[in-house]
């Protein structure tokens, strides 16, 4: 059996860094983590290829070779998986889709043989045994969840990892909190399941062995979900396996309350973790108790983002606008916030609905529901109908956008987490292109670039008051050209 996996194509978005991308030279952000881990549970006799329209084009003789082509997608790349569809429909070759954008939509799509939906460790052995028996169904679907300590690893050999600036691992599924607007408990539960510290050292090994040296992305969607495990096996694996070794530092995603636990914070550091993304959300309290983000409420969320930074964490931040709560000037303390705190990458959105979610439940009550779910952050869309007003909503989230990404206000907001940070020690491994990327930098924003005067300011600034932060000084300079490209395609 020969299987093709396809992966769509993101759009230009906020987590694409399609414009930062290039001046590393690298086609996309990561590997399909999903794709390739499925590709690990097909039978080993099978022959299998992978295409990521993120990083290349699925050609005729790719289809012409396959006997099934394996899609998974995320809601945002809807619209290049339905281009996938009807290429496959048009060569006459079969269709198995899965992920997350197929188990939640997956009525909308006629034309695939088949869905593997939910977690494919439950529904893709199934699956796989019918279709050796020649009875395979349309639909594999489940309601349980699986034990993640059976997963296998990813077949890491299927991608061409010279294409990508990070790679994706994951440890944990599920979350214990319940944001009204998340659909991650609805998709994967609140009790969080997690590999053991030996399957994690063993997927790094594995990287370790092909070369990588980059970034790892631990895509858990809250890290800290089993705060006992961390502390107590899995961060002290990762400091051992972390002796001798040059690059790859990690990062990941948790709630804030990661700040009340200094011991959890310097394991985290020591083990090589520098960057944590966080959902800040709002700064308004009477909207976070409206979400039921509770874990956010009560506290100095300014001072919280401080200390995760004191202690060696770059904090990306997540907000939204657009809660019943929300006030007129909830714009203004957005933007306000967001300069305070120092968070450099921060990405703000329109509160949407997924469906599965307790929002999509009380919007579809209450008559709010319309359009469809995007699944894009920041494309300033919304499928519900906001108590303040569409176009004041609107209004405000340009506001937004415009003044935080603006060059003023960018490398001022850089220049703050720049006086606060303490970076973790990681052995850094130097590429060329990085070297060529400063360059590249100098040229394009130094030179033609409307953030000249501060590009400038922060290079001599960083060069001679904080050097050892000079690399991630221009990192950021990159990013805000991104982020300035990514607001003008949807502001303007």
């Amino acid at each position: 059996m020969k299987i093709l996996l396809v992966y769509p194509e993101f759009p230009d978005t906020f987590w694409s860094f399609k414009h930062a991308l290039k001046f590393i030279q690298k086609k996309a952000g990561a590997p399909p983590l999903g794709l390739l881990t499925v590709a690990a549970m097909l039978p080993p006799g099978w022959e299998k290829r992978l295409v990521d329209l993120n990083a290349t084009s699925l050609t005729d003789p790719d289809l012409a070779w396959a006997d099934y082509v394996f899609v998974s997608a995320m809601v945002v790349q809807r619209e290049s998986a339905r281009a996938v569809i009807q290429r496959c429909k048009t060569a006459g070759v079969k269709m198995v889709a899965g992920g997350p954008l197929f188990t939640m939509e997956h009525e909308h799509f006629p034309d695939v043989d088949h869905f593997v939906l939910n977690e494919a460790e439950l529904t893709l052995p199934p699956f796989l045994a019918d279709l050796s028996g020649g009875c395979a169904q349309r639909v594999y679907a489940t309601s349980e969840y699986p034990d993640i300590r059976q997963t296998p690893m990813p077949l890491w050999q299927l991608a061409n990892l010279k294409h990508y600036d990070t790679v994706s691992l994951q440890f944990s599924r599920g979350c214990p909190f319940n944001c009204d607007f998340c659909n991650v408990t609805s998709l994967l539960g609140h009790l969080p399941r997690t590999k053991t510290a030996a399957q994690i050292v063993a997927e790094l090994d594995s990287l370790y062995a092909l070369g990588w040296r980059k970034s790892v992305f631990f895509v858990d969607d809250n890290f800290i979900g089993n705060k006992k495990q961390i502390k107590s096996e899995v961060l002290p694996a990762l400091i051992e396996w972390r002796k001798g070794k040059t690059g790859m530092p990690f990062s990941t995603e948790a709630s804030i309350n990661l700040a009340d636990d200094p011991e959890l914070m310097h394991l985290m550091t020591q083990a090589g973790f520098d960057t944590v993304f966080v959902g800040i959300e709002t700064p308004n309290e009477d909207s976070l108790a409206e979400c039921s983000k509770n874990q956010n409420k009560g506290r100095d969320l300014v001072e919280s983002v401080k200390q995760l930074q004191r202690a060696g964490l770059q904090v990306q931040g997540g907000f939204i606008v657009g809660f019943d709560n929300d006030p007129p000037a909830v714009f203004q303390q957005q933007i306000d916030f967001i300069q305070k705190s120092g968070i450099v990458t921060a990405m703000v959105g329109l509160l949407q609905a997924p469906f599965g979610t307790r929002l999509y439940e009380r919007m579809q009550k209450e008559g709010r529901l319309v359009n469809e779910f995007s699944g894009d952050n920041v494309d300033g869309s919304t499928n519900i109908i906001p108590r303040m007003g569409l176009e004041p909503l609107r209004d405000g989230y340009r506001k937004i956008l415009e003044k935080i990404y603006a060059p003023q206000y960018y490398y001022e907001r850089v220049l703050t987490f720049l006086r606060e940070y303490q970076p973790p020690t990681i052995r850094v491994h130097l590429e060329p292109q990085y070297v060529l990327a400063l360059w590249r930098s100098i040229y394009q924003l130094g030179f033609r670039g409307v953030e000249r005067v501060h590009y400038w300011r922060l290079f001599f600034w960083t060069l001679f008051r904080r050097p050892r932060l000079f690399p991630l000084a221009i990192t950021f300079a990159i990013y805000g050209f991104h982020f300035r490209q990514i607001v003008a395609l949807h502001v303007d």
